[in-house]
């Protein structure tokens, strides 16, 4: 393969580990159905379909919002065609390593907020967890239904040159993005149809009912048929779609602030035939926002008094209050010590190296490297506020340095990571694309890791930057039922 009429004709394979193709010509085991495929469609039905891709996701309303644009633009949520492969094997490894990672954060968030034993043993520093800006100390001693603080959470995986996965950081407040996930589904099985029949592909809908089922489980004892809502911040949110989507397909109330009431630590929800209790809110909205009397005063997307109602035990919330303090990314450096604590495991999926500012010998060594490095601010995410040291003029590091040595505890330092690309579709041609993988664990009854997650890429040519508030776009994730005979990525 690799001639003139073969679809990756042309195709520059750029150091980077690519999923897909070994060499021009050569796909890896996995993808060896998927490219003879492709080439048999050819360039120009291949434009086809991906034209027919975006025109169901406008019919259908996936788009998300983008914040810098003055008129909060709906854009079409950018898709790319090709769909990237996950052997059963690989997925095995990567189920397990999110399993054991929520299972130790739960049990963090569980003792930090509560006996703070590992802090006490010094197991970690505890200056490092309470000085972090998303530690809450107003929900100490706060009992939390089941003991479980996150939920739903989003792990953010990436591979290296090497083909190796490593998670990149953890999403346990209002991770977004499973409607995608499902979206995108939805609109291959239409689009590509002859590709999809001939592979294993595990199915990834269910998702929606163990989320409620999860949600429901959380309900105050003793109420029989619980009322779920989900709580948006209205029409504005970047992810207003999500929002309602997940409402609509768990046939649950979509609900703003103002829909909410408390009385006597008891939620209630307007209704035309009046109030109606609720025992469970699936929250979208931050922890500051939440109630105006427990944080931001000025908040108007929040429920007066749900903060009592929740900690009078007369409603559950999920995700619970207080889980930011295990996403802030100096935290993030300490998980696989966290995960030896409580576990006494080590971690399957491994960190990327991060050097913690805030320790001396660490922040030297940044402040020495900063055109190396990439700096990201603990308590950031989107993309925003980074410095990605190569492609950093002198005087950006100048500031980063600046600042921190200024604000030590805000900063941390990461090798920049070759993520590894897969082909996209640009104008009937391929071209490499970074990306990287979003699965989503729900913690419940059980702990489920829905098979495969959204798969994020870096749709403008040379980027890095994955995230849709940045010109990424996403494609289907198809994590394989069984053993194809040609598993393995290799």
């Amino acid at each position: 393969m690799g001639h003139s009429d073969s679809i990756d004709h042309g195709y520059e394979l750029n150091g980077f580990y690519d999923e897909m193709l070994a060499a021009v010509g050569q796909p890896r085991p996995g993808y060896r159905r998927l490219y003879d495929t492709l080439n048999s469609l050819g360039a120009a039905e291949l434009q086809r379909r991906h034209g027919l891709a975006l025109q169901l996701f406008r019919n259908h309303g996936i788009t998300f919002a983008v914040y810098p644009d003055e008129q909060g633009t709906e854009k079409v949520f950018p898709f790319d065609v090709i769909p990237r492969v996950i052997s059963a094997a690989t997925w095995r490894r990567l189920e397990a390593g999110l399993k054991q990672r929520l299972a130790a954060l739960n049990l963090f968030l569980d003792d930090v907020y509560s006996r703070k034993l590992i802090l006490k043993q010094r197991a970690i520093p505890p200056e490092i967890i309470l000085s972090s800006s998303l530690y809450m100390r107003e929900i100490e001693g706060l009992q939390v239904p089941h003991g479980i603080h996150c939920h739903i959470a989003g792990i953010d995986l990436i591979r290296d040159a090497r083909g190796e996965f490593f998670v990149l950081e953890d999403n346990l407040r209002t991770p977004s993005g499973a409607s995608y996930v499902l979206a995108n589904r939805y609109v291959m099985k239409r689009v590509l149809p002859d590709l999809f029949a001939g592979y294993p592909v595990r199915p990834v809908e269910g998702y929606v009912h163990e989320l409620l089922s999860h949600l429901r489980w959380l309900a105050p004892q003793g109420v029989e048929d619980p009322t779920v809502v989900l709580l948006t911040p209205g029409i504005n949110n970047s992810a207003y779609y999500e929002h309602l989507y997940l409402a609509k397909q768990m046939g649950i109330e979509l609900v703003e602030g103002t829909d909410l009431v408390v009385d006597e630590d008891h939620v209630f929800m307007r209704t035309t035939r009046g109030l109606r209790p609720v025992h469970v809110i699936y929250r979208r909205i931050d922890d500051e926002w939440l109630d105006p009397i427990f944080g931001r005063q000025e908040s108007l997307v929040g429920v007066a008094g749900l903060m009592n109602a929740y900690r009078a035990g007369n409603v559950a919330i999920a995700n619970a209050p207080g889980n930011g303090v295990a996403d802030d990314k100096a935290v993030y450096a300490l998980v696989p010590t966290i995960l030896r604590y409580y576990l006494g495991e080590d971690p399957i999926l491994p960190n990327v190296e991060t050097f913690v500012c805030a320790i001396e010998t660490d922040r030297r060594y940044v402040v020495d490297h900063l055109d190396s490095l990439v700096v990201k601010t603990v308590d950031g995410s989107g993309g925003y506020g980074m410095l990605i040291g190569p492609a950093s003029t002198r005087r950006e590091r100048e500031d980063f340095r600046r600042r921190i040595e200024a604000h030590p505890r805000a900063f941390i330092a990461q090798p920049v990571v070759a993520l590894s690309v897969q082909p996209v579709l640009d104008g009937g041609r391929l071209r490499p694309g970074h990306q990287d993988l979003r699965p989503f664990v729900l913690s419940g009854p059980s702990v489920q890791v829905t098979p495969g997650g959204l798969t994020r890429v870096a749709l403008k040519p040379g980027s890095l930057i994955v995230n849709s508030s940045q010109g990424g776009g996403s494609r289907d994730t198809w994590v394989m039922a069984e053993s194809t005979g040609e598993d393995g990525d290799a």
